[in-house]
Formats: structure tokens, C-alpha cells, sequence
């Protein structure tokens, strides 16, 4: 029976079912409730094959198995999305493939799809920590396909093994990953329809509710120069203009953009001159096509589309970690054109519902007619009524602003936003919500700001003429500390993002937070030269180390990496030994012994010291004593235990002797 067809060995099968577990295990956030029940099938049915329990399946079996699988993923694909399909449909070939192997060339095809399921969940989630495992799961994919090779080694002396052979290509990753250009994708991947996190395209008044409970990062930013004011960290993301009584949504003309196609989108214009904040946003993955940035923000980032509104949205959906560079003025006015069909949508107000707050509204325009005035009496009532803060208000009836302004009053942002919003509409103010997160908290040593999911907020803006869309947060009339210190000066971890977490006191203690936050470093810093390594980062990096950027510097750098990766290999499994370096007692003794050579008395290479030197004495008689001497200094030297002194003392007498006997030889090479 040939090599290929050998019986796989128990200690190959013991690698696989742990390989089988490592491949899988990241993806199985992807996996389908069918797809996790088959791989687990497959999987016990293998550990009783490894027990001798049961026997192999035959092949109709695992077909059937098979075609039942794909059918039913082909039904489900809708609900799943057509990527998660895909991914679904791979890991059960996978599995299948696990279950029906018989032959070593089977374990080759498990061990190619495991590199390709390991790259896949990489592609997936980049994190530091994802990456981390990715090189464990690819070190246990490695050192089973060693285990058909190398016999029953120890599993360390194996798993050691995987680790050099990977530590090996890590030049020549690296080179490659510095060199290959940062192209395009030449298609979109469909999106999968895994779960978004974060804000939602759209705001129900109970809704940021929910993401003060998380402790999730939202982004990170770091500023050119210095950061700003804790009032002026207002991070737009949604601007919110269609709402039905119950729902704010994105206007019309923003829902039905086909963000495939980036020339539907209308960009905004180039902002006015002033002074501007520059810096750079790392977005977490959310799923959605909008992007954070401050007041009046623009971006010249590929992949990044200006809207009208001065927002900033992805053409594609950010689904991993996404760099991108924003230029904003605080100071400058949201001027954009006022069209009609905006006027319109702005002054909309849902019949038959809120009477009490129409009417109030009403009352406030009767009573103040200049705009600003009236606004400003809008923001008093909140802050003179009893109204109160909480993240539990509540629940609210049909008309919810109504059983808010005039019973319960009590709330969050949301629901001070959308009050504040309906009344200046009601009172024929053209007004929006616009969503995002308010705050941040700035890493003075690391130098970046991170930004939450529980510091998500909800603001108001109102049309002035003259001015603009004109930021109005009624949110800091009854917690004006939440808008000045941020989420944590007004609830504590407890109330918010801790209330439901596990280990909530381990995780609130000073030791975890300051692990926490050397880990976030960590992962800000691979983020931005790792993920955030893109074309003009590449550009600047090859500069500082070959000059001048041409092919034929490029091919020369990778021919130089490919050839000391060679050379290190070779060392490694002994095609290339390199010369050892000799003690000075050694290099002396050989050198007599060169001399000896030269004069025609050539010492064997079995022969030991004790009869060199009585070799050396027969033909050099006269200088019995020397010679004696220094045969007595060497074996001191080598097989005596010497003090630091001794050892020094002898060490010279026996180069000086060396050096003396040199001489003698070369001067009387005719002796005897």
C-alpha cells in the first residue's frame, strides 16, 4: 500500500479532532442552528470512530447528508443573507469532509480548508485579540498536518514545531504585506445580514435606553492637535426628519440611496474658510453605512461619501474596523440649501395625535413670535418644570409626547429631543433630531479619545434664518452635567452599562480597568498601523527604506527577503551549517597544529592531545620541556574546574606558549 493510502495514525487523529474544534470555533457566530447541529454530529460520530466505537459512514450517507445540507441552506439563505449562506455551506463541507476521510490525502484537502476557514474568520473580525487566535488555530492546523509526517512526536515538540515553521514565513508575510499595493476590491461581497450594533436607522423613544447598557466601543479618534471642549463633542451620525408618532426615521431621499452605487450620492460642498479640526476616526464595526464626526464635517477619505447635511456615511457597510480622516469646523453654520420638499418634511406633523403638545405649541408662538425667543422659552419650560432624568421612565400610551410633556416627564434624551422637536415644528419652526453619541474619554498617555455605545444621545436641530440649522440640546436643561462631565458624572456603572454584566464588581475595580485599558492601547495602536496601514501609510514606509520608490528597488527588496528566508530555513533543518565559532584555547591549539602541518607533521584527526603532543616531541626533542608544558596548560584548560584567576593566568601562559612553539616550528621545520 503506497503513502497515500496508508491508515491514518491515532496520534494524527487525536490533532485532528482538536484542529476540528479550533477552525470552528471562530466561526460560529456565523453558523446556522442546522449547520451547528450537523458539525456537532459529525463531530461525535468522529470521536467514536477514534474509540473504534462506531465505523466510517458510507459515502451515500455523507451525501445524502450533504445535498440535505446545501438544500436547506438554499431555503434559508434569505433570512441568513446569501454571505452567511456561503460561509454556512463551507464549514459543512467541512465537516462532511471531517467524518468521511479514509485516506492521508483526505487530511491534506481538511487541513487546506481549515487555512482557508482560518483566513475567512480573520477577514471577519481583525481585532488584536481575533488575530492572536488566528495564529493559535493556524499553529493547530500546522502541527496536524506534521503529525502525518513526523510520527508520534510529542504533542509539545509538535505544536513547537508549527510555531517555527510559522515564525519562518513571518518575513516573508511581512515583506509581502508592506509590498503588494492596497487595491481596491474588484466586487462588493453581499452583505450579510448579521446583527448591527449601535444606533439604528431608526430612533423609537425607548431606544438609546438600551445602548446606555452597553460597554461596547463605538469609535476612537485622534486629534492633530488639541481636543475639544466636552460641550462641543457632539458626534453626528443620523439626522432624523420623518416621523410617524411612534418612529423617527432618515428622510426619504437618504433611505432609498443605493449605496452600491456611489454616484447617487449627492456630496456636500467644500466648507466655508475658517478654522479647522483635523483628525482621524477608527469605527468599530456596526454594520451600518454611517459614519461619526463633529460639526460640519467633511472627509476626503476613499469609501467616504459627503452628504448635503455635512454627515459622513460609508459606501459600504462597516463591517470590521474602518480608518477614515475628517476635517470640521465647530464655529461654522450648517447652512445648507432649505428646499422646499426639506421645508416640508421638517414642518410635518402626524394628524391625530398629541393634541396637548400642538396646542402648547401654539400657545408659545402666540406668546413669543420671534423665533429665537420662543425656542428659548421651549428650553426653559424644561428646565423649570419638574421634569426628571432617568434611563427607566415610564411607559408612554399612543400619544407618547403628550403623556411625556404633561404627565410622566420623565426621561432621556430621546424623549426630550423629540418633544423639543414637535413643539418648534408645531409652532411652524422647520426642526429635526439628529443621532449619535455626545461626550468622550480622552487617553492622555496613548493620545486618543474613545467614544461608547452608552454615550449614545439625541439632540435637536432648528432652522434659523440667517444662521442655519442651529444645534438645540434640551437634554442640558435638566442634566446639564450629563452635556459638561459626560454619562458617568450623571449615572454610575451600576445604573448604565454595568447594570446588566457579569463579574460587575471585578469588572468596576481599579486593577481590571487599568488591564482593560493597557488592552485598549494595544488594540488602538494595531488598529492604526496594522488595520490603518493603507496606500499613502505604504508609500511613506517604502520612502524611508529604499529611497526611491521604483520596481526595480521593490524586486530587489523582495528577492533579498525571499533569499534570507531561504538561508534561515536551510540553517534550520541542517542544509546550511554555518562555522562555529572557536575558543580561544581551541583557536590556539589549532593553530600549532596548522604550523605542524605546514612543516610536514600533520596530526590526525582521532588523534587526542596527550599524542599530538608526543608526536610534536619526536620530531622537536630539543624543546621536550615547552611542548610538555604547553600539553599540561591545555588539559588544565579544558578538563580542569578553574577559578576566575586561574583561569585567566593559565589561559595566557598557554597563548604565549602556543605562540612561542609557532615559532620554533616554523623556524626548524627540517628537525628530525
Amino acid at each position: 500500500m503506497s503513502e497515500a493510502t496508508d491508515n491514518i495514525s491515532r496520534h494524527t487523529l487525536s490533532w485532528l479532532l482538536l484542529c476540528n474544534i479550533a477552525v470552528l470555533l471562530p466561526l460560529i457566530d456565523k453558523a446556522a442552528v442546522a449547520t451547528l447541529g450537523i458539525c456537532g454530529i459529525c463531530f461525535v460520530w468522529r470521536i467514536g470512530i477514534y474509540f473504534g466505537r462506531v465505523a466510517k459512514p458510507p459515502r451515500w450517507l455523507v451525501t445524502t447528508l450533504a445535498i440535505a445540507a446545501g438544500s436547506t441552506l438554499l431555503l434559508v439563505s434569505r433570512e441568513i443573507g446569501m454571505l452567511n449562506a456561503l460561509i454556512n455551506l463551507l464549514i459543512l463541507g467541512y465537516a462532511l469532509k471531517y467524518i468521511e476521510m479514509r485516506e492521508r490525502r483526505d487530511i491534506l484537502a481538511i487541513v487546506l480548508a481549515g487555512y482557508f476557514l482560518i483566513a475567512l474568520a480573520f477577514i471577519d473580525k481583525q481585532g488584536i485579540s481575533d488575530a492572536l487566535l488566528s495564529l493559535l488555530v493556524c499553529a493547530i492546523n500546522t502541527a496536524t498536518l506534521l503529525s502525518v509526517y513526523r510520527g508520534q512526536q510529542a504533542w509539545l515538540l509538535q505544536g513547537r514545531q508549527a510555531l517555527i515553521l510559522m515564525l519562518q514565513s513571518l518575513p516573508l508575510a511581512v515583506a509581502l504585506f508592506v509590498i503588494l499595493p492596497r487595491l481596491s476590491p474588484l466586487w462588493l461581497v453581499p452583505q450579510s445580514k448579521s446583527a448591527t450594533t449601535g444606533l439604528s436607522d431608526q430612533l423609537r423613544i425607548g431606544d438609546i435606553t438600551q445602548l446606555t447598557r452597553s460597554q461596547a466601543l463605538a469609535f476612537r479618534v485622534t486629534f492633530d492637535g488639541k481636543a475639544p471642549a466636552a460641550p462641543q463633542r457632539y458626534w453626528r451620525a443620523m439626522v432624523l426628519s420623518d416621523y410617524d408618532g411612534q418612529t423617527w426615521q432618515q428622510a426619504a431621499d437618504v433611505r432609498d440611496i443605493n449605496w452600491y452605487r456611489p454616484y447617487a450620492i449627492k456630496e456636500a460642498l467644500a466648507p466655508t474658510t475658517g478654522a479647522t479640526l483635523n483628525y482621524t476616526v477608527i469605527a468599530e464595526r456596526s454594520s451600518q453605512h454611517w459614519l461619526f464626526a463633529l460639526d460640519r464635517a467633511t472627509s476626503s477619505t476613499r469609501a467616504v461619501k459627503n452628504l448635503t447635511d455635512y454627515r459622513l456615511v460609508a459606501l459600504k457597510p462597516v463591517e470590521q474596523q474602518f480608518q477614515y480622516q475628517v476635517q470640521s469646523q465647530l464655529d461654522a453654520a450648517l447652512d445648507d440649501p432649505l428646499s422646499a420638499s426639506t421645508l416640508r418634511e421638517n414642518l410635518a406633523i402626524p394628524q391625530d395625535r398629541n393634541p396637548q403638545t400642538l396646542a402648547l405649541a401654539q400657545q408659545l408662538k402666540a406668546q413669543y413670535p420671534e423665533p429665537r425667543q420662543r425656542l428659548a422659552a421651549m428650553m426653559q419650560l424644561f428646565n423649570q418644570q419638574p421634569f426628571y432624568y432617568t434611563l427607566s421612565p415610564q411607559p408612554l400610551g399612543q400619544n407618547q409626547l403628550d403623556d411625556f410633556l404633561f404627565s410622566t416627564r420623565q426621561g432621556f434624551c430621546v424623549h426630550y429631543a423629540s418633544a423639543f422637536t414637535m413643539l418648534a415644528r408645531a409652532s411652524g419652526l422647520p426642526a429635526r433630531i439628529v443621532a449619535g453619541y455626545q461626550g468622550g474619554i480622552y487617553n492622555a498617555s496613548a493620545g486618543y479619545m474613545s467614544v461608547y455605545q452608552y454615550m449614545a444621545h439625541a439632540w435637536a436641530e432648528v432652522w434659523l434664518d440667517g444662521q442655519g440649522w442651529v444645534r438645540y440640546d434640551p437634554t442640558a436643561m435638566i442634566a446639564p452635567e450629563r452635556i459638561e462631565q459626560g454619562f458617568d458624572s450623571l449615572f454610575s456603572p451600576e445604573e448604565s452599562y454595568l447594570a446588566d454584566a457579569s463579574f460587575s464588581a471585578i469588572r468596576n475595580s481599579s486593577w481590571f480597568n487599568a488591564l482593560r485599558q493597557q488592552f485598549a492601547n494595544l488594540d488602538y495602536y494595531w488598529t492604526v498601523w496594522v488595520l490603518g496601514f493603507n496606500e499613502q501609510r505604504q508609500q511613506q514606509l517604502l520612502a524611508k527604506l529604499l529611497g526611491e520608490v521604483t520596481p526595480l528597488r521593490i524586486a530587489l527588496f523582495m528577492i533579498s527577503v525571499i533569499t534570507i528566508v531561504l538561508l534561515v530555513i536551510a540553517w534550520s533543518t541542517g542544509l546550511l551549517r554555518l562555522p562555529s565559532r572557536q575558543s580561544v584555547v581551541d583557536r590556539h591549539f589549532n593553530a600549532v597544529a596548522k604550523a605542524s602541518a605546514k612543516a610536514g607533521i600533520k596530526r590526525e584527526l582521532a588523534m587526542g592531545p596527550m599524542d599530538f603532543t608526543a608526536l610534536l616531541q619526536h620530531h622537536w626533542p630539543q624543546y621536550h620541556a615547552q611542548l610538555d608544558d604547553w600539553n599540561n596548560c591545555y588539559l588544565q584548560l579544558k578538563y580542569q574546574s578553574l577559578s576566575t584567576n586561574e583561569l585567566k593566568a593559565i589561559t595566557l601562559k598557554f597563548t604565549n606558549k602556543s605562540k612561542e612553539i609557532i615559532k620554533i616550528i616554523s623556524r626548524d621545520p627540517a628537525a628530525n
